[in-house]
């Protein structure tokens, strides 16, 4: 049986963690899903089966499989790994089929987007989960770790993207083309913000000059990622902080007041009575 694609064996991979960090962890889905790095919903989609189906199955079955989401979960839930984690158990998953021979087996890209998502939006979508097949491709050549390091950090981010992608799709699909941050305050952002700034600081900026090649590339890789932190931040206090759009009281009249007559001027006694109207 062949070995699943890049793609298909990081999601296969991803539904394996979930299912270890809900069943065998009980963690809530959203939780396994802020550990994965992906949307509550896709948590729910792996775990009911619409997602992946049979391909899925077989490797569920498989206890080498299983082992590998295992020890990735157990990464992921003492704080010692994240993406990189399943990256590494997909790409030892890639290595291996599973060991039922009759259970079909994904060879592309298994979720996709819907068909009422934008064109636009699905293109994007296809293009990021390349983008995860040839970086899990080259990880697989590189001989250097720090090599390695550097391609799985882009189908990191790749998949995350893939991930951010298929979520508008679903909102624009239900109708819906903003939204506002829930759940936290301008103060939590702000606390975040002092924190990443203190970690920054805290750092010695005059490394980065003795390092050099690879190394000097992660460094830089660091640094880039504190930048767009600091500019997502930025913009989430913003939204934060925005007040919510005012809607009328509930059962209120939406018909335009009556327009008042405008009062009699007053009249002096000299000017006598008024005419009658």
């Amino acid at each position: 049986m062949p070995a699943p694609s890049a793609v298909a064996g990081v999601q296969v991979m991803q539904a394996l963690v979930a299912r270890e960090l809900v069943e065998r962890f009980g963690l809530p889905e959203r939780r396994a899903a802020a550990l994965l790095g992906i949307v509550p919903s896709s948590i729910s989609q792996y775990l009911s089966g619409k997602r992946l189906g049979p391909a899925l199955a077989a490797y569920w079955n498989d206890e080498g499989a299983r082992r590998l989401a295992r020890r990735a979960a157990q990464q992921l839930v003492q704080g010692a790994g994240g993406p990189r984690s399943v990256l590494e158990a997909a790409l030892a998953l890639g290595e291996r089929p599973p060991s039922s021979p009759s259970a079909p087996v994904a060879s592309g890209p298994p979720a996709t987007p819907s068909r009422e998502t934008p064109l636009w939006l699905r293109h994007r979508i296809e293009g990021e989960q390349q983008a995860v097949a040839e970086c899990m491709r080259l990880a697989q050549r590189s001989r250097d770790e720090l090599t390695r390091a550097i391609f799985r950090q882009i189908a990191s981010d790749s998949l995350r993207h893939a991930e951010i992608v298929a979520s508008l799709g679903e909102l624009l699909d239900r109708g819906i083309s903003s939204s506002r941050p829930s759940g936290i305050t301008p103060t939590d952002v702000e606390a975040l913000i002092a924190r990443e700034r203190a970690a920054e600081e805290a750092g010695d900026a005059g490394r980065r000059d003795g390092l050099g090649g690879v190394m000097g590339i992660l460094w830089e890789s660091m640094e880039a990622d504190e930048r767009k932190h600091e500019l997502l931040l930025a913009r989430l206090l913003d939204a934060a902080r925005e007040p919510p759009a005012s809607a009328p009281p509930a059962g209120a009249s939406r018909r335009p007041a009556a327009r008042r007559r405008p009062a009699a001027p007053d009249r002096s006694p000299s000017q006598g009575p008024l005419p009658p109207r």
